[in-house]
């Protein structure tokens, strides 16, 4: 006879990267649409890169101090929208350096983390620095899955697909 142990069910999050770029929008809309399908939830990771603070000491802290406020201040934007469409209540995280090497730490420090979630430059020039960096280089090695949303998807497709 063999005993079954009773697993507490982990919440498989989709990870996101927040930029500038209209291509996060897409990722995140997707990862927000799949979380709320699947009972998943959001992390929202923002990252300051170094070139933000490698400057005098002074100079340097209050840049670190304004890319966090700016970084809280688009999470809030997101989170609404999210709380709002789909019903999930994000998580932000933010960390300090370089992006690949930050979205693996962050992946690798919180097992939840279930699907990385990056959106594709829509251009054509290739599918964006931090893709190329992560699934070019990294994929064979990364410790889960990578869902890559084309920049160019409309609003309707994403929804249609996810």
């Amino acid at each position: 006879m063999y005993s079954r142990k009773r697993r507490r069910k982990r919440v498989r999050k989709f990870l996101v990267v927040m930029d500038d770029s209209p291509e996060f929008l897409n990722a995140l809309r997707f990862a927000a649409i799949r979380a709320s399908k699947t009972g998943g939830a959001v992390e929202i990771l923002g990252i300051i890169g170094p070139e933000e603070f490698q400057h005098w000491l002074g100079v340097g802290e209050a840049m670190r101090a304004e890319a966090r406020e700016r970084i809280e201040a688009h999470f809030q934007v997101f989170s609404k929208w999210m709380k709002e469409k789909e019903g999930i209540t994000p998580e932000l995280v933010i960390r300090e350096g370089e992006k690949a090497t930050e979205v693996l730490g962050q992946i690798k420090d919180d097992p939840e983390v279930g699907i990385l979630v990056l959106g594709a430059n829509p251009s054509g020039e290739g599918p964006g620095p931090l893709v190329s960096q992560l699934v070019g280089s990294q994929g064979g090695v990364l410790p889960v899955p990578v869902t890559i949303v084309p920049g160019s998807m409309t609003k309707e497709a994403i929804i249609a697909v996810s």
